[in-house]
């Protein structure tokens, strides 16, 4: 494995591992149910497309280095895409999605598309400095 791609994959795992642990000891503080909202769910998911999106964007770093930008956006998609057919459902049941609900997915959402967002920042860097 190349030095970007595992270097983003730990730094994710690292982000998001002490995000749930916060989020957790929140929910515990607040008194609310520690493992409810799809919370392990949520963070696993968020992960694990964080990676796939990456990993992809660099794979196609070199051949189509003129549309990573769309792509990224397209990674977002994705995932307002599952976010919606895995989550939504559940969170609307009841009628009313709760601030916990909300937190529960956009909280890992945010935490991997800053890290996304830097990681493929320092990609594109690389690829500017390099000679054609």
């Amino acid at each position: 494995m190349s030095k970007l791609p595992l270097q983003f994959t730990m730094a994710l795992l690292a982000a998001l591992s002490t995000a749930f642990a916060f989020h957790i000891l929140v929910l515990f503080l607040l008194d609310y149910p520690l493992w409810g909202d799809l919370l392990p769910l949520s963070y696993l998911i968020n992960f694990l497309l964080a990676v796939g999106i990456f990993f992809g964007l660099y794979a196609l770093r070199k051949k189509l280095s003129n549309s990573l930008g769309f792509l990224f956006m397209a990674g977002s998609l994705l995932k307002f895409a599952v976010f919606f057919l895995v989550f939504y459902p559940a969170y609307k049941s009841d009628a009313v999605i709760q601030r916990s609900e909300f937190a529960a997915f956009f909280v890992p959402y945010l935490i991997a598309l800053v890290q996304e967002t830097f990681f493929a920042s320092k990609m594109l860097q690389k690829l500017d400095k390099k000679p054609e």
